[in-house]
C-alpha cells in the first residue's frame, strides 16, 4: 500500500483564524470524495498537554476515547470527519521534549549530542507519519502562527518531509488574513505577503493560500497574491467569514479548494466526484440550522463563560440538537462567579445548563441556580462538575445535610464528592490515583461504559442498555455512603459503571426534565449525529 499523501495547514498574520475548521473542513471535502483521511494537529508550546491549562489560554479541553487531553480542533475534526480522534493525533513540544530527554537520562542515544535537528525534527516526523499507510491523506495543522520562535522545529520538520517524501506526496496550505480597511473598502494583500515571506524563510513555499476575508476576493487581489506569492491564481482559494461554521466545506468545494488539492496530488477530480448524498446532508444541515421554527434560550452558567471557546464543544452541541429539531437557541452565557442577581440573570431560561471545572470558583452560585431549575422545574442538565453539585444541592436541601460539599473544595464537610482510590479502568485494569499525584494525567479520563436502569428516563432518551460516554474528572459522588440519602430524596441514580461503584447519570423523575451527568455527552456530538441528550432537552425547552 502507498504511504498517505501529506497537507501541511499553517497560518499566517494572527492567530484564531480557524486553521483548525480549515483543516477539518478539507478533510470533510476529501472523505465526500471517497478517500479515507486522518487529521492530526501538532502544538508548539512546552506544556505536555493542554491538560492543566487555564481555558482562557486556549479554550476547552477536548478529550478522546482513549483519554488523550487535547486542543479543541480534534473536536473539529471529529464533527466533521466523523472519524474519532486519539492520543496518536495530538503532539506537543513539551510531549516531544520530555520524552526525548527522558530517553537521554537512560543513556539511549548512546552519547550522541542531543538537538533540534535531527532528535526534535525526527520525533515530529514520526508523530506525522504514524500509521500512514492506513491512510489516503494526513492532515495535520501545524499550531501557532508563523513566525513563533517556538514553532520553528515543526517547520523544519514539514520541510524535510517535502524533500523526502517529494512534491506530488506533499502540499502546503497556507491560512491567512485579507483585511478590508473601513474607510476606502481596500482589500489588502501586504499582511499575507509578509506572513509568506517568513514562511519562506523557513524553508517552505505555500502550494496553496487560504485567505481569510469578510467580503469575496476581488480578482485583482488573487492576481496580485499570486504574484508576490509565487502560486497560481486558482491557488487563492477565498475563506469567507460564515455565521454557521458548518457552511465552511460547502463554501470550499464551492471555491473548488479540493479539486485543486486532488490536481497537486495528481489525481483526476473527475475520478474521485465528491458524494452527492453528501452534499445533500451538509445543504440539509445547513438549512435546518439556518431556518429555525421557534427560539428558545438556554442559560449556560459556568466559570469560563467569558472566553466562549472554554465550551466549544457544549456550543456545537447544542448547535447540532437544535438544528435537528429546527429550532434556534438563544445561548445566555452567566459568569457563576461574578453573578450577583442569580434569579435575574436565569429567569428568561427555558433551559439551564451546569457545565464541568475545576476549583471552588462560582461553585455556591451554581449550587443555587441549580436549586431554582430544580424548584421551578425548569428543565436542567448538569454535566460533570454540574452533576456533582447538584447532588450537593439535592443532599443539602431536601435530605438535610447542611455540610453537604465536595472536598475538592472543603475538607470540613460531609464528603458526598470525594477523590476515589481507585477505579476499575476503561481496559479492565485497576487504576489509582491521590490526593498527592500530579494535577495532570490523574483524572478519569476518556471512554468508560456506563450501565442504563431499567425504566428510567435516561434509557428511554439512549435507548440502549449500555453506553460508553467520555469522562474528564477526578472527584466521584460518594455512592457507598450517601447513595442511599440521595435515592430517599426521590432522586434516582439511573446510570452506574457496569460494576456498579460509580455513579454516572442522576435524575428527578417527577421534574419535567432533570438529569445530571459525570461524563462529558457534548465530546460525542456530531453534526450529522446529534447527542441524544441534548435533543432531548432541546425538545422538553421548546415544550415539542
Amino acid at each position: 500500500m502507498n504511504n498517505s499523501k501529506l497537507i501541511f495547514v499553517t497560518g499566517g498574520v494572527m492567530s484564531s483564524l480557524g486553521k483548525g475548521l480549515a483543516a477539518a473542513s478539507l478533510g470533510a471535502i476529501l472523505q465526500a470524495r471517497g478517500f479515507s483521511v486522518c487529521i492530526r494537529k501538532f502544538d508548539p508550546y512546552l506544556n505536555i498537554d493542554p491538560g492543566t491549562l487555564s481555558p482562557y489560554q486556549h479554550g476547552e479541553v477536548f478529550v478522546t476515547n482513549d483519554g488523550a487531553e487535547s486542543d479543541l480542533d480534534l473536536g473539529h475534526y471529529e464533527r466533521y470527519t466523523g472519524r474519532d480522534a486519539c492520543s496518536s493525533d495530538y503532539l506537543t513540544t513539551g510531549r516531544v521534549y520530555s520524552d526525548i530527554l527522558s530517553r537521554e537520562r537512560k543513556g539511549e542515544y548512546l552519547g550522541s549530542t542531543v538537538q533540534v535537528i535531527p532528535h526534535i525534527t525526527d520525533e515530529i516526523k514520526r508523530f506525522i507519519k504514524k500509521n500512514d499507510e492506513d491512510f489516503d491523506f494526513i492532515i495535520t495543522e501545524v499550531g501557532g502562527t508563523v513566525g513563533d520562535i517556538e514553532g520553528l522545529p515543526a517547520l523544519e520538520a514539514v520541510r524535510q518531509l517535502r524533500n523526502e517524501q517529494g512534491y506530488h506526496q506533499t502540499m502546503f496550505v497556507h491560512l491567512t488574513y485579507i483585511p478590508n480597511v473601513f474607510i476606502t473598502g481596500e482589500q489588502k494583500t501586504k499582511p499575507t505577503q509578509h506572513s509568506v515571506k517568513a514562511l519562506l524563510q523557513a524553508g517552505i513555499q505555500p502550494d496553496l493560500l487560504l485567505c481569510r476575508s469578510s467580503q469575496p476576493l476581488h480578482e485583482n487581489i488573487k492576481g496580485k497574491l499570486a504574484l508576490f506569492c509565487n502560486v497560481h491564481q486558482e491557488d487563492v482559494i477565498a475563506a469567507l467569514d460564515v455565521t454557521n461554521i458548518y457552511r465552511v466545506p460547502l463554501n470550499y468545494s464551492i471555491e473548488k479548494f479540493d479539486e485543486r488539492v486532488c490536481k497537486h496530488f495528481l489525481l483526476n477530480p473527475l475520478e474521485h466526484k465528491i458524494s452527492e448524498n453528501w452534499l445533500k446532508k451538509w445543504e440539509n444541515l445547513t438549512k435546518s440550522i439556518d431556518n429555525p421554527t421557534k427560539t428558545i434560550n438556554i442559560v449556560i452558567f459556568g466559570k469560563y463563560v467569558d472566553l466562549e471557546d472554554s465550551y466549544k464543544s457544549l456550543k456545537e452541541a447544542i448547535t447540532h440538537a437544535a438544528g435537528e429539531n429546527g429550532v434556534k437557541v438563544n445561548i445566555i452565557w452567566c459568569n457563576a462567579e461574578k453573578s450577583k442577581d442569580i434569579v435575574s440573570d436565569i429567569k428568561e431560561a427555558d433551559a439551564i445548563i451546569v457545565p464541568g471545572g475545576f476549583g471552588v470558583r462560582g461553585t455556591e452560585n451554581m449550587i443555587k441556580a441549580i436549586q431554582y431549575a430544580r424548584e421551578k422545574k425548569v428543565p436542567f442538565l448538569g454535566i460533570c462538575l454540574g452533576m456533582q453539585l447538584a447532588v450537593i444541592e439535592i443532599l443539602r436541601n431536601v435530605a438535610g445535610i447542611k455540610n453537604a460539599h465536595s472536598t475538592e473544595f472543603s475538607a470540613d464537610c460531609a464528603k458526598v464528592i470525594s477523590l476515589m482510590s481507585e477505579w476499575i479502568g476503561s481496559c479492565g485494569n485497576i487504576e489509582k490515583r491521590s490526593k498527592t499525584d500530579n494535577i495532570g494525567g490523574t483524572m478519569r479520563l476518556g471512554e468508560y461504559p456506563c450501565k442504563l436502569q431499567e425504566g428510567s428516563f435516561a434509557k428511554q432518551i439512549y435507548g440502549e442498555d449500555l453506553i460508553n460516554e467520555r469522562h474528564r474528572h477526578r472527584y466521584e459522588f460518594n455512592l457507598s455512603e450517601f447513595g442511599e440519602a440521595l435515592e430517599k430524596t426521590g432522586t434516582r441514580i439511573s446510570g452506574r459503571s457496569p460494576d456498579e461503584t460509580l455513579t454516572e447519570i442522576i435524575e428527578i423523575p417527577d421534574h419535567p426534565w432533570f438529569v445530571g451527568v459525570q461524563f462529558h455527552p457534548e465530546f460525542k456530538s456530531k453534526p450529522l449525529s446529534p447527542h441524544p441528550l441534548f435533543c432531548s432537552l432541546i425538545r422538553k425547552a421548546a415544550k415539542f
